[in-house]
């Protein structure tokens, strides 16, 4: 699973530290979008999850991940723009929409918190193997496994549904599609016949892993049945109060 939300294989010193921990350092690398307002303070963020993914190997897949989300942070930014009249008048467009500099801010906010508080998520899932999320889930934070269960499935599937589209789109670019035109409208109408067989290919390998998972014991296992044993280390305890530190930090208001 080498899309956005595959793992990656390595050894790197994030994929050697406690599950528990990148789970942590996910979520305090999300919590200074929402506690500070401050653009650079989510741009320091951002710079942040782009070096955690070249330590950890994936400097190419950062710079992919963050491209794409440029993308639909583009789309996301002339919404906000367009909708939003109060404040100081930059300039109007000719339908006579005002472009107002509180909209402009009020925008970049918006999208450089999408940005950053989604790369942890990505970062996470890159050094953490699913089952191991799975199992901290259940041994650690005493999530009953069904639900843990549920949470990691869904997480696995999203990789493995975008293969298999590609599959289909490249198989029907072989029968002479072209779904490499630059007419949006054209590209959706498509890509929506699509859906039916992915529907179809995703209903088989749902129930193949519904089989699957009650041939191996599923309504029986409970918070010992992983085999898996974790430890805390030193650099574990470094990364956690490092998290503390942004986390406080951020919330201080130091910053405006």
């Amino acid at each position: 699973m080498n899309g956005f939300l595959g793992y990656v294989n390595g050894s790197s010193p994030l994929h050697n530290l406690h599950p528990l921990t990148k789970m942590i350092m996910s979520v305090a690398l999300c919590a200074p979008c929402f506690l500070s307002g401050n653009h650079l303070l989510i741009l320091g963020i951002i710079a942040l999850n782009l070096c955690l993914f070249a330590s950890a190997g994936g400097a190419g897949r950062a710079i992919t991940t963050l491209l794409s989300f440029v993308k639909f942070s583009a789309v996301l930014f002339v919404l906000q723009v367009l909708f939003i009249r109060d404040g100081t008048p930059i300039f109007t467009l000719p339908p006579g929409i005002v472009v107002t500099r509180e909209g402009v801010m009020f925008s970049l906010l918006f999208v450089l918190r999408f940005m950053a508080s989604t790369m942890p998520l990505a970062l996470m899932l890159s050094v953490t193997p699913v089952g191991d999320i799975s199992n901290v889930l259940v041994r650690n934070l005493r999530i009953p496994y069904k639900y843990a269960f549920v949470i990691t499935t869904a997480v696995r599937f999203i990789p493995l549904f975008s293969e298999e589209m590609l599959g289909i789109m490249e198989a029907q670019t072989a029968r002479g599609v072209e779904f490499d035109t630059k007419n949006f409208i054209k590209k959706i109408r498509l890509l929506v016949p699509l859906c039916v067989p992915l529907l179809v290919s995703s209903v088989r390998k749902i129930e193949n892993s519904a089989i699957s998972a009650e041939l191996r014991g599923f309504n029986l296992r409970t918070r010992l049945s992983g085999y898996k044993q974790y430890s805390f280390g030193a650099n574990d305890v470094l990364v956690i109060a490092a998290c503390a530190a942004i986390i406080a930090f951020s919330a201080s208001g130091i910053l405006p």
